[in-house]
């Protein structure tokens, strides 16, 4: 074979292992944050032009942003942490990139002289600690599997398909690391397939509810425990129906069972240090966290980076638009952010009329003779309540709410999602006739949509699929000038 003949097929080949990693991690960050993009720039070598390879668009509308990173200064080509005091994390690690909304990681390794990768910044997000793990991991395999030029190394992707647990670990290894130092003997892995394990144990048919905090041998004893377990009878952590049964000792708030990561200690209340792994069972779902700083949720037997809170940006910019007086702008947002939320943990659907006129007209319903004030919390505590009712509640820009199990139609329109129900599809035909009015459906199983002129503000566009016929990416120069 030629010299050009092995340069082509080196160059396919490393587009391949590109493309491998890069729609791993796409896949694998979609199941723990939900939809997401990724994107990749880099060099191969110090002399090599920028490449980037960005399938789905995510970068686009930051061209004049990478002109000023890339172009305009050759901080780039300057090694991280060069001096010899550098940390071997600092020798290959590059700072994060100012992107607005984006999440990325840099380095610099072996076979690659250049790397950063870019994904999606969701707003609801615990941490963008296991995410930014997520994206290191991939630039350590993209470096090892363009080292063997080897297509069959599609395993790379598969690898980060799968990568949440490890990510979730990672981030809190490091985490603990700069906390109570590197030499823990706390051992993560068998904490987080407890916390798993025990969230999908089941107690008479109730799902796990109360803290579980795991902690350092001298940290534990520290604590102030209630009751404290014999030595030779400790219930070991693995036994997921016994830690299951444990746990409805916690149930209240103020206190938790104690765990040393292999063995379940006691039950104890107060403080613990800043450095212990606190699992938080809330029903069907719940939180991981170290000391205070939220990691992840989790639920279905997977951890997620999701706050499980209502994403209710589209609402804000919605009334934004609308012209509604800005100082009003932010009162209704947080009023309807706590209707929302009550209706997502007592895991209830509801639906709530927005009225943007400066009076709200009667709908068919059950109106209130005296409106409620939702400045005042027992008016706003009410409100929670009548959402539980049938039918809508109907709030004016005035803060008042004046009605509620209000029935909303209208005509068939085009939109309209039989998966849905009748609350999502309801709100569809009446927001068609009505304009004026900003619909919010809060569905049982906990998506919100925010319904305007019969459509879906906050629904998610679709993305393009990833092209597996892979193209030479494009020099960033020649991506911006396009």
């Amino acid at each position: 074979m030629t010299g050009t003949g092995r340069n082509v097929d080196n160059e396919l080949l490393r587009n391949i292992c590109i493309h491998h990693v890069l729609d791993g991690v796409r896949d694998g960050l979609s199941h723990f944050s939900g939809q997401s993009r990724v994107a990749l720039i880099y060099a191969l070598a110090p002399d090599d032009s920028l490449r980037i390879y960005d399938p789905q668009h995510l970068l686009r509308d930051h061209e004049p942003k990478l002109r000023e990173i890339f172009f305009e200064s050759n901080a780039w080509r300057e090694g991280p942490g060069d001096s010899p005091q550098s940390s071997l994390l600092q020798r290959f690690r590059f700072e994060s990139l100012p992107l607005s909304g984006l999440i990325s990681f840099g380095g610099r390794f072996e076979n690659v002289f250049y790397q950063m990768w870019f994904t999606e910044h969701h707003p609801d997000m615990c941490s963008l600690g296991p995410t930014s793990k997520w994206l290191e991991r991939a630039a350590w395999l993209l470096s090892r599997d363009l080292k063997e030029a080897n297509p069959s190394l599609a395993t790379s992707g598969y690898v980060l398909q799968e990568y949440a647990t490890h990510a979730v670990h990672d981030h809190l290894v490091d985490e603990r690391s700069r906390l109570a130092g590197p030499d823990s003997p706390l051992r993560i892995y068998p904490i987080l397939d407890s916390v798993l394990g025990v969230s999908k144990t089941r107690e008479e048919g109730a799902w796990a509810r109360g803290n579980l905090v795991f902690a350092e041998a001298e940290d534990i004893e520290a604590m102030r425990f209630i009751a404290r377990f014999r030595e030779d009878e400790l219930p070991d952590l693995r036994n997921f129906k016994h830690v299951r049964k444990l746990l409805q000792t916690v149930e209240p708030a103020m206190q938790f069972l104690v765990s040393d990561g292999s063995r379940i200690l006691g039950v104890a209340r107060g403080d613990f240090p800043e450095s212990s792994i606190v699992a938080e069972f809330r029903g069907g779902h719940g939180f991981l966290r170290l000391g205070e700083n939220y990691t992840c949720s989790f639920s279905d037997g997977r951890f997620q980076s999701t706050n499980r809170r209502a994403n209710l940006v589209h609402l804000e910019e919605a009334l934004l638009e609308s012209g509604v007086d800005p100082s009003l702008v932010s009162d209704l947002y947080l009023v309807t952010a706590v209707i929302v939320r009550a209706a997502q943990e007592r895991k209830h659907g509801c639906t709530l009329v927005i009225d943007l006129k400066g009076k709200a007209d009667d709908l068919s319903g059950q109106y209130l003779e005296n409106p409620l004030d939702m400045n005042r919390p027992d008016h706003l505590s009410l409100a929670k309540a009548l959402s539980k009712v049938d039918g809508a509640l109907h709030l004016g820009i005035d803060l008042k709410l004046y009605g509620f199990a209000c029935l909303l139609d209208g005509p068939a329109v085009a939109g309209e999602n039989r998966a849905r129900g009748a609350r999502f599809n309801s709100a569809l035909r009446f927001t068609t006739k009505h304009e004026n009015r900003i619909v919010v459906v809060v569905s049982s199983d906990r998506p919100v949509s925010v319904i305007q002129g019969g459509v879906e503000l906050s629904a998610a566009c679709e993305l393009p699929p990833i092209s597996r016929h892979m193209m030479s990416p494009p020099t960033l120069g020649e991506w911006i000038a396009a």
